[in-house]
């Protein structure tokens, strides 16, 4: 596999000195851009005491599959931990993932001793990490978990559910589109400047997933996203929770 910010890792020489979390990610994923400051803190932490912490870059969407792409995605959120390019799935795969974030923690032993799916259950994911390096480190005493980064991340709280994700081209039918869009592999593409796509969102924030004309990503948006030049792909749009109205 390709890799970032390191030559290489393999788990089987981490085992008996290192606990290992791998976090499946995508970077053109906002719920892996939601979950990546727990990880990096985490990482920043914990590395000291034994735990190392590895990315898998997994894209959901067809640029995410170039290595520059990727590489540049890694540097602009920060990560400096290693990270391994997935762009086929084969890892993903291997491991029966099913969803982003992807987070799995590993004992000294090469025990799998946590996993989860998605955002949140950063609280007992600290514990869970807490519990392995305390098996790992004689004397080690866990510090208190990382405060909530966000008022929806607290736990117990209630969410009402987001607008499901719009996948295109396949949900051509959830948007009004002005002027000409030709369908791709996984994006519609304006045909002229001036070219404007609109959804119908609930939620706390939305996100345009946009290539060609610009930087491959993650766009926030209001919901529409109008093409300033011909070739600007959107892929599709993305939702977040709205945050708790009063504590449940």
């Amino acid at each position: 596999m390709q890799w970032l910010n390191t030559p290489s890792e393999r788990l089987d020489r981490l085992r008996g000195s290192h606990a290992v979390l791998v976090e499946f990610f995508d970077s053109a994923r906002i719920n892996s851009h939601r979950t990546l400051p727990y990880v990096k803190a985490w990482h920043t932490r914990y590395a000291e005491h034994g735990l190392r912490v590895i990315g898998v870059h997994c894209p959901g969407y067809s640029f995410g599959r170039d290595a520059e792409v990727a590489q540049r995605a890694v540097t602009a959120l920060g990560i400096d931990y290693p990270v391994a390019l997935d762009p086929q799935l084969e890892l993903w795969r291997v491991y029966g993932n099913r969803g982003w974030p992807g987070r799995y923690l590993f004992d000294r032993t090469g025990t799998l001793r946590y996993i989860h799916y998605g955002e949140g259950d950063y609280l007992d994911a600290e514990r869970a990490i807490g519990e392995v390096l305390g098996e790992l480190e004689t004397g080690f005493e866990a510090p208190e978990p990382l405060e909530p980064m966000r008022a929806e991340d607290a736990e117990g709280v209630l969410l009402e559910p987001q607008s499901a994700d719009v996948s295109l081209p396949g949900e051509r039918e959830r948007l009004e589109l002005v002027r000409d869009w030709t369908d791709g592999e996984d994006f519609i593409e304006a045909a002229d400047a001036g070219a404007a796509a609109t959804t119908t969102w609930h939620g706390g924030e939305a996100y345009a997933v946009l290539s060609g004309a610009v930087e491959p990503g993650l766009y926030e948006s209001d919901g529409t996203i109008v093409a300033d030049d011909p070739g600007l792909r959107l892929h599709g749009f993305q939702f977040t929770p709205a945050p708790p109205s009063r504590p449940c």
